[in-house]
């Protein structure tokens, strides 16, 4: 392609609606273009980005078995009514566009599709000897982000592969999950991406276990924690760890003490001379379940450790049923405003105990009228604690679990932090996701590093297949629920990610795999007949050779042109130059910015070394 025939337009400053280098770079470079809230149109160089992305994920995907199809965006209310999550994600949640056709029938932009392909498999598959099937889609999702933000990676409109299996058995299951976790891991070693395999939590979607493939970048919204040797890798949402040994406590019998001004555990720990791990401290949180039920949950955790709100609404979302909810609204602690709303007399806040009066909750509707209580496994093991005493100004010391307090319902909800020694439920889930071995303190500390979630793989079980009726006859003639698998990879995610992994000052520097073109020919010149000879020639010539070259034949200053080619960040960059005389080019590698003289007769097949070298090809089935 010839710069001077593309629709190309680069800038030299930032966008203001931009936040973090990638975002920055893509619009700067005129890869795509901000249309509304969350959405941006993919112009023609992101465009081909994304063509060579897909094209990936689909020769990884058709080498496991896997088919590929096209299911529709637009999706009927009633099959997530089935399922149990038209509430959910239209209101709980919040995140399906929703719409009435002109017949009011209630229709829903797919941000994905359990249900769809759950309705087709109850319609299509019988058999035991249909299975397992695996069935794919690449295609635009809609989701109504409440903050649309960081351009690609949280957008209201965005390319996905999502993928999903069915299974006679959970053993079948384990294989495909297994080879997607492979399959994966190529996708992401072909693009040229550093990445990490993390447990983690299944949230809306559902299931028994999943893993989250991680691309490492500086700007990731999510945390991952994982062991220095490597055997262990979670999202914080759903890293476990043995917290810090508790040191003794200095009290031995239980007493009432005055602690005024303590409302704080540093402040209380100050004034009793104690450890904060030798308190239990009590946090008051408000949940209001999808039917309108509001609910009281008092926490009891450690005092120098703090609360996973991705566990604790896990553990607040089992108790649904017993609230005849289906699943959680909202989860926070409430302020001074809120609690008015409940509260029959001020809370004595910063000096609870784990058996604070349910007489605090007056009565109203849909108000429960008994406090949620839950322990973490933290607070569990400790003797002689120190807590509030339900009175402002004061605590209990030397307090014990059986004696003066009921020991509430026991849940783990502490949050995983960075020096944590690791002690994982999941022995080398990297090397190994579908070993469930436990293994003891090994001595390894959890480090810490930011990622941007880019594939996500659940082991969905009978989830769906149950809810909605989507059974199989086996061996026997018994009719079985199907068993699931379900597989996503972000396209438009994993192309930005890739930016955000890697660029410098001077703009993009993208994976040889995934750029829109492997190479760009440089005229410093127009008005030198013999720099235009050369470039139109090697333009030709590289791509016959199947090097997908793009020429900068514009009339523009040379030093333009050569700040555009490291911006838009084209792996490598020829110039016809003064080394014309001598019968060569200079060939610069944008990755590393070196440059070497190569003669004209040797262009091609230098460079046809350096892309095999630097671009790996598919992995043999």
């Amino acid at each position: 392609m010839r710069l001077s025939q593309m629709l190309f337009v680069t800038l030299r400053e930032d966008p203001a609606e931009a936040e973090i280098p990638s975002h920055k770079l893509l619009l700067r470079a005129g890869y795509i273009r901000r249309i509304g809230s969350g959405l941006y149109a993919y112009l023609p160089l992101m465009w081909r980005v994304l063509q060579k992305v897909s094209g990936i994920v689909r020769e990884e995907m058709n080498a496991t078995g896997a088919q590929e199809c096209l299911l529709p965006q637009i999706q009927p209310a009633e099959l997530w009514q089935e399922s149990g999550r038209w509430h959910t994600y239209t209101q709980a949640e919040g995140i399906m566009f929703s719409l009435r056709d002109r017949q009011e029938r209630e229709l829903g932009l797919g941000p994905t599709h359990e249900e769809v392909i759950t309705a087709i498999s109850r319609d299509l598959i019988r058999s035991y000897r249909q299975l397992p099937v695996h069935l794919y889609q690449i295609q635009t999702k809609f989701r109504d982000e409440i903050r649309p933000r960081f351009g690609l990676l949280r957008g209201r409109e965005f390319i996905m592969k999502d993928g999903y299996s069915f299974h006679v058995d959970d053993a079948s299951l384990q294989q495909t999950y297994a080879a997607m976790h492979q399959a994966y891991s190529n996708i992401l070693q072909r693009c040229g991406l550093a990445f990490r395999a993390v447990e983690a939590d299944s949230g809306a979607i559902g299931g028994s276990g999943s893993q989250e493939f991680m691309v490492l970048a500086e700007a990731g919204e999510d945390e991952v924690l994982y062991s220095e040797d490597g055997h262990y890798a979670a999202n914080v949402e759903k890293a476990v760890s043995l917290p810090p040994p508790t040191e003794p406590s200095p009290f031995i019998t239980c007493e009432k003490r005055a602690t005024p001004g303590t409302e704080t555990i540093q402040q209380v720990c100050q004034l009793l001379q104690c450890s904060p791990t030798q308190v239990v401290k009590n946090v008051l949180y408000q949940a209001v379940y999808d039917n309108g039920v509001m609910v009281l949950v008092l926490v009891s955790i450690r005092g120098d450790q703090d609360i996973n709100e991705v566990k604790l609404q896990n553990e607040l979302v089992q108790l649904a049923t017993d609230y005849s909810a289906h699943t959680l609204l909202t989860l926070e602690i409430p302020d001074a405003t809120a609690q008015q709303l409940w509260a029959t007399k001020p809370l004595p806040l910063g000096y609870m105990a784990p058996d604070i009066d349910n007489d605090f909750i007056k009565p109203a509707k849909n108000l429960s009228l008994e406090f949620v209580r839950l322990a973490d496994k933290t607070a569990v093991e400790l003797q002689n604690y120190v807590t509030g005493a339900n009175e402002v100004g004061y605590h209990l010391v030397g307090a014990n679990w059986g004696e003066q307090f009921q020991l509430p319902r026991v849940v783990d909800i502490r949050k995983a932090r960075p020096g944590d020694r690791v002690a994982s439920p999941k022995e080398n889930l990297v090397a190994s996701p579908l070993e469930n071995q436990a293994f003891p303190d090994t001595g390894q500390v959890l480090q810490s590093a930011r990622g941007i979630e880019i594939g996500h793989i659940f082991q969905l079980g009978t989830k769906y297949s149950q809810a909605m009726s989507a059974t199989y006859t086996n061996e026997q003639g018994e009719e079985k629920p199907l068993i699931m698998g379900c597989y996503g990879i972000g396209i438009s995610r994993l192309a930005q990610a890739a930016v955000e992994q890697s660029y410098d000052k001077n703009g993009i520097i993208w994976p040889v795999a995934i750029a829109p073109y492997t190479v760009i020919v440089v005229i410093p010149n127009l008005n030198e007949a013999t720099q235009v000879t050369a470039a139109e020639n090697l333009y030709t010539e590289l791509n016959a050779a199947g090097i997908e070259t793009l020429l900068d034949d514009r009339d523009e200053r040379a030093g333009v042109k050569f700040k555009d080619a490291d911006l838009i960040g084209i792996p490598y960059r020829i110039v016809t130059g003064r080394s014309l005389a001598a019968g060569k080019v200079e060939v610069v590698q944008r990755a590393t910015g070196k440059s070497e003289e190569v003669p004209l007769e040797a262009v091609a097949t230098t460079l046809q070394g350096w892309i095999a070298e630097a671009h790996p090809q598919r992995h043999p089935a």
